[in-house]
Order: C-alpha cells, then sequence, then structure tokens
C-alpha cells in the first residue's frame, strides 16, 4: 500500500502534491499552502493566526 504524500490545502483542505507553500503575506508566521487547482480557480484562503484572507 503506497503512502500519501503532499501537504493539505488550506483552501480545499484535499491532500495534494501538486501545491505552492508561502508565509502568511500579511503576518509572516503562518506557513500557507495551496494546491494548483485552488490557485487556478482563485479560491479563498484564511490565515488561521491573524484572519488575513487572499488571494
Amino acid at each position: 500500500m503506497p503512502i500519501a504524500s503532499g501537504k493539505v490545502c488550506c483552501s480545499c483542505g484535499k491532500l495534494s502534491d501538486r501545491y505552492v507553500e508561502f508565509k502568511c503575506p500579511k503576518c509572516g508566521e503562518t506557513d500557507m499552502v495551496r494546491c494548483l487547482h485552488c490557485r487556478e480557480v482563485y479560491a479563498k484562503y484564511t490565515c488561521k493566526s491573524c484572519k488575513f484572507e487572499g488571494p
């Protein structure tokens, strides 16, 4: 049985191996992970630390 790899997208909550990871643009504390699909459709995300909403 293969082991799943990747990270969980902060927009859709799905595990993905095609993602980008960055610090929150406002507070710089929280690591944000967004899958390719959510980036393409401009899905919203929220920082858990400062409640900043993007994209």
